[in-house]
């Protein structure tokens, strides 16, 4: 069965405007099964298959004849010379919608895209599924913004089902397996596939061994402050090495920075930023999490529920074809707010909290940042099962709520 996503009406929209369209984003997360979901009398090839990749190599040209547009080319990073010919092919027409292109591996490819796509071609990214997509309700209508009257469109769910969503994950694959068995072997043959494939052709990874104890040693912590030295030391490397590693993990959509907030913009970019896995699942099993009880129950707990939603927040962005503008905040006070969303000259602030009893002391550092910035409405993100005023513009809501 397919689950509707939310990408798709960006496509469609794109596509009308863009002669070329490529979808990113890490593997498993239903890149492929999106677009043939959306194509319609379109021709379709798999740099994936042995033999089209070495017609794509070997004659780019006839490739593109034999495959002619309207086309859809997966997993086009695997021949990146191709962007040059598929730029001539659609100089040559004035027709939109041409090439459809998916790419797993972002690294390299996004500078062949760049250099020769050039204001023909609309970049949209995919990430797992949504809670929307999950529930069956895949069109989320609006990028998330807290609102002084939220949204009650999915049916709430307890702390236990909603920790259990988090420990299996939002890879479509994963979300469809039932026992923790199939979850694990999942997760083993998804590290396995992304170190053969895709770290192999972007760097040369020494150990294999010290790389997969470096997703594990990233996976721990994630929610946390990024600290590259004793991330470092804990794997056995120089922090040169954690640094290009981790810039891999996030090129390739894996994990997500968020930069800390501060008034004068280039400490933005200089100072530490905090660390998130963009899949929850394929983190509690990096981290040693076996069960969605033992992953509720313990010390990281409230930071994979922080995670989560700010995962969910972004694919309310990405899966609508935008890209928000995030941070968050901490001054010499020690007054945080884990999230801050930057609009129209307003910065909408968001704390995390794995509690459902929510107070107005949560939420305390907003006024702080009130005397720095214009804030607009402000919002408590937790596992409440009703919504909950926590003073004046700020309510206390479910993440089934977003």
């Amino acid at each position: 069965m397919y689950n509707k996503r939310t990408l798709q009406a960006k496509i469609l929209r794109s596509s009308k405007n863009f002669k070329v369209l490529l979808v990113t984003g890490p593997r498993q997360v239903g890149k492929t099964t999106l677009l043939q979901n959306t194509a319609r009398r379109r021709n379709y090839v798999s740099l994936d298959n042995p033999e089209a990749l070495l017609k794509a190599t070997e004659d780019p040209e006839g490739f593109l004849q034999t495959y002619s547009p309207p086309v859809f080319i997966d997993e086009v990073q695997y021949e990146p010379r191709l962007f040059k010919y598929i730029k001539m092919l659609v100089d040559d027409t004035d027709k939109y919608g041409q090439v459809w292109l998916t790419g797993s591996q972002q690294f390299s490819m996004m500078k062949n895209v760049s250099e020769s796509l050039a204001g023909r071609v609309a970049i949209v990214r995919l990430l797992g599924f949504s809670i929307y997509e999950r529930e069956g309700k895949g069109l989320q209508s609006k990028k998330y913004l807290p609102t002084l009257n939220p949204p009650a469109k999915l049916k709430r769910r307890n702390v236990a089902h909603t920790f259990r969503i988090i420990w299996q994950g939002s890879f479509p694959r994963a979300v469809a397996l039932k026992t923790p068995d199939e979850l694990a072997t999942f997760y083993d043959s998804y590290v396995q596939t992304y170190i053969e494939r895709d770290v192999r052709q972007l760097l040369n990874v020494g150990s294999e061994a010290a790389f997969v104890k470096f997703l594990k040693v990233v996976a721990a912590r994630t929610g946390q402050e990024l600290r590259l030295t004793d991330i470092a030391r804990d794997v056995g490397i120089v922090p040169n090495t954690a640094k290009n590693w981790l810039s891999i993990l996030e090129t390739a959509g894996l994990i997500y920075l968020l930069q800390p907030y501060f008034r004068n913009i280039t400490k933005r970019f200089t100072k530490t930023p905090k660390l998130y896995f963009l899949d929850t699942g394929l983190a509690a099993h990096l981290a040693g999490w076996n069960t969605p009880r033992a992953l509720e129950t313990g010390a990281s707990a409230g930071a994979f529920f922080e995670t989560f939603v700010v995962s969910e927040i972004l694919k309310s962005y990405y899966h609508q074809g935008a890209r928000p503008t995030l941070y968050y905040f901490r001054d010499s006070n020690q007054n945080e707010i884990d999230l801050l969303i930057e609009q129209d000259g307003l910065f909408f602030p968001i704390e995390i909290k794995k509690t459902a009893t929510p107070r107005s002391s949560d939420v305390k550092a907003f006024q702080t940042f009130a005397k720095i910035e214009k804030i607009g409405f402000g919002a408590l993100i937790c596992l409440t099962n009703k919504i909950q005023p926590l003073g004046k513009d700020v309510k206390a809501i479910s993440i089934w709520d977003i």
